[in-house]
């Protein structure tokens, strides 16, 4: 496989960054979670190499990508909608990982003539939307310093999980790929009941949980059962199920998109 081409649009003065995994191949747009970026998706890129076109954005205020207005359900999807209207694809697979799945399948509710088929790893219907937020922990990070040095010696204990994604800005200063404060306010606004758009829309789809992950058993099974032409695979992992288990994923979700889309 050839290196990712980096590429970008811009959505009312916003940059969006993207990369470009194939430039051949059918497409599947791959969307990332929370604290990640598109590159996170290199090593399912090169396992479904060539047939498979995989274009992963850094969703707004992630990577490349900048910070937005809001982190609104509708603003995600908006940003999809912009993607694939500027790459002149009118239908596409789409895969996402925990906040990219919900996108997914909320995306493909909203717009089921653009979705052919859906990959939801690690994306619950079911988010208790009192609960404490899990991201809370990124506000006691410190997320920009003068050099590179200084910001993972700021990071502590969390410099092993950032410090290979950290961006250099223009002035030569050093940042997360992230701002905190977007994060925890985006991980609120994916909280509540998402039922209705994981059964809205009909096209194939692939469950991947993580043994380890984060949606419970049996919302699993209900999301299987209550949802016609959906698949279970199960994977020994945590929620990064990609990364947990890299040639697992590539496997699971290789077999689901050639049995519902052809080799």
């Amino acid at each position: 496989m050839t290196s990712p081409v980096r590429a970008e649009l811009h959505i009312d003065g916003r940059r969006l960054s993207y990369l470009d995994f194939g430039r051949t191949g059918r497409p599947l747009l791959a969307l990332h979670g929370h604290l990640s970026e598109g590159a996170s998706f290199a090593d399912l890129a090169a396992g479904l190499a060539p047939g498979w076109r995989v274009i992963a954005p850094d969703q707004r205020g992630h990577g490349d990508s900048d910070r937005a207005p809001d982190y609104s359900r509708q603003g995600y999807l908006d940003d999809v909608l912009a993607l694939l209207d500027h790459l002149g694809l009118d239908r596409v697979a789409i895969l996402g990982h925990s906040l990219g799945a919900i996108n997914a399948y909320q995306f493909a509710a909203r717009h089921p003539g653009r979705v052919e088929a859906l990959v939801n790893a690690e994306g619950p219907v079911s988010l208790d939307p009192h609960g404490p937020n899990p991201l809370a922990f990124v506000l006691a990070l410190r997320d920009q310093a003068p050099t590179r040095e200084a910001l993972v010696e700021g990071l502590g204990e969390m410099a092993p999980f950032f410090a290979g994604t950290l961006r250099e800005n223009a002035d030569g200063s050093w940042r997360l790929p992230f701002h905190p404060q977007d994060m925890v306010d985006s991980e609120d606004l994916v909280h509540g009941d998402h039922w209705d758009d994981w059964l809205a829309s009909t096209c194939p789809a692939l469950l991947v949980r993580g043994t380890q992950g984060v949606i419970p058993a049996d919302q699993a099974r209900a999301m299987v059962e209550r949802r016609p032409g959906t698949r279970l695979a199960e994977l020994d992992a945590d929620h990064f199920v990609y990364a947990t288990d890299p040639a697992g994923f590539v496997k699971v979700v290789r077999e689901f998109l050639t049995s519902v889309t052809g080799p």
